[in-house]
């Protein structure tokens, strides 16, 4: 007995730090209120799904959502210098007691420097250990109420250089970089060096928009249902497989 245990032990110590990190994946058992008839690649062709949320999700039952499908959680922590989502802390803390792995994305505001941005976002968003790597989300805002403005690609590029760059030198994790197709062609996103991106796309695989471009997360559906959750949520799909999650979590985690 005791050498059973010995082993199980010793084999414990040696399993890989991915294994430890992930925890089951669950099978997606989301629905969309308004479905894409995908003509090529599906995203159930992916094993690993998840979403993005904010403070339009009002209710989130966490353990039904784990259960459910939702593995990884991007949660909206900031908008700009000044604004914090007022329920970011309450879905942080609740997606952790659920098992979900998550992180926290911030909505770029055109009309202030990227340095005071991500401050703000440092100052709002904890360290914490084994979640997910920051996302900044950069794209075009035709109805905001206080900025429409829209800078040239070069110092688009620049700021969210100063952005990504400031995070990475806090958290210990260089963040990833959601865009839309529209807002990623018109500034050349692609010529940000080291960034990984997670890439909206709801009517197509992203290989049909994003010629080249490789991705961590898509963004598949803006209309997604998935269990515990009461409003519609974005629904994501992880690029790889249940093992290249592992490794990606494992390596990209904040440690």
């Amino acid at each position: 007995m005791l050498r059973a245990v010995l082993l199980l032990l010793a084999l414990t110590a040696c399993a890989p730090r991915a294994t430890a990190l992930l925890g089951p994946v669950t099978a997606a058992r989301f629905t969309d209120s308004d479905p894409t008839d995908w003509q090529g690649t599906a995203p159930e062709a992916y094993p690993v799904h998840g979403i993005d949320l904010s403070k339009f999700q009002t209710s989130v039952d966490w353990p039904s959502a784990r259960a459910g499908g939702v593995n990884f959680a991007y949660i909206k922590a900031t908008e700009g210098g000044d604004q914090l989502d007022p329920l970011f802390k309450s879905h942080w803390q609740a997606a952790a007691q659920a098992g979900v792995a998550r992180g926290a994305y911030h909505f770029f505001y055109h009309c202030r420097p990227a340095i005071e941005q991500a401050r703000y976002f440092i100052a709002q968003v904890p360290r914490s250990r084994g979640a997910l790597p920051p996302a900044l989300d950069m794209e075009w805002t035709p109805t905001s109420p206080t900025c429409r403005t829209r800078r040239d690609p070069a110092t688009l590029r620049a700021e969210a250089t100063t952005f990504l760059d400031t995070l990475e030198r806090h958290y210990g994790t260089r963040p990833i970089l959601y865009t839309t197709i529209d807002f990623f062609e018109a500034n050349q996103m692609w010529k940000l060096p080291r960034t990984e991106f997670w890439l909206r796309s709801t009517a197509a695989h992203p290989r049909e928009l994003y010629q080249g471009q490789h991705w961590a997360f898509w963004q598949y559906s803006g209309t997604g249902r998935a269990p515990g959750i009461r409003n519609s949520v974005d629904l994501n799909a992880f690029a790889g497989s249940k093992t290249a999650w592992a490794d990606w979590r494992a390596a990209r985690s904040q440690k």
